[in-house]
């Protein structure tokens, strides 16, 4: 689905904190969202860092299109966590996430799977990254944090012996898979803000959704369930 939307007729009105519902897609649902400097100067401090590289699995973009909030200043297309385990397909992200997700699968995921099966991931399914769309698809809902290309969705785990562990079916199947998939989502909040799996809610039974929003009053609380 194209996301490229003309907004014809837009009006700003200047309210503290005022929330504005927007098209999120030429045929989709509206979705509610809000004025937040916040996301703009991290990701600009982000990109002036330096700490996003291109390389062959990391690749900039153009800003991303989309109605009003959506998008990203300069994305980046990420087809490998750490230039070695694949992401497939490729996650459009925005700065700040880049390192997280490589951090993510240095320090959490890759010592799970060689704790657990003895053998390193290789490949990781990506179930969805940037996405102007309200959150779980419920129109008439917040901006989901995929329309800020600040989150990653991950449907599964593929180990260097081919083995496939799938969120879905891992999450109450053997006893290896059991703990390998409790241990990444317990301890991803070690990286990431806002961490769901199964049991979270309805929506998040076959996936891990993982995303830098920031939450609470002084934007250092932290959503893991």
């Amino acid at each position: 689905m194209s996301y490229s939307v003309r907004v014809t007729h837009f009006r700003v009105f200047t309210a503290i904190a005022s929330a504005l519902v927007l098209p999120s897609c030429s045929t989709g649902p509206n979705f509610v969202a809000k004025d937040e400097p916040w996301r703009r100067q991290v990701e600009i401090a982000c990109l002036s860092s330096g700490a996003v590289r291109e390389s062959p699995f990391v690749q900039g973009r153009s800003a991303l299109g989309g109605p009003s909030f959506c998008g990203a200043e300069r994305p980046f297309q990420m087809a490998a966590a750490n230039g070695r385990v694949a992401m497939n397909p490729p996650a459009t992200l925005r700065c700040p996430m880049v390192p997280q997700v490589d951090r993510w699968m240095a320090n959490i995921v890759e010592p799970a799977a060689n704790r657990h099966f003895g053998v390193p991931v290789r490949e990781i399914k990506v179930a969805a990254s940037y996405s102007c769309r309200p959150m779980n698809h419920i129109g008439g809902g917040r901006l989901s944090e995929h329309g800020y290309a600040n989150a990653l969705d991950v449907s599964a785990f593929i180990l260097a012996d081919g083995n496939v562990i799938t969120i879905k079916g891992g999450w109450n199947g053997t006893a290896q898979e059991r703990a390998f998939l409790r241990e990444v989502r317990s301890r991803s909040c070690e990286e990431f803000t806002t961490v769901l799996g199964p049991g979270a809610d309805a929506y998040h039974g076959d996936h891990f959704h993982l995303d830098l929003a920031r939450h609470g009053r002084d934007g250092q609380g932290r959503i893991c369930k």
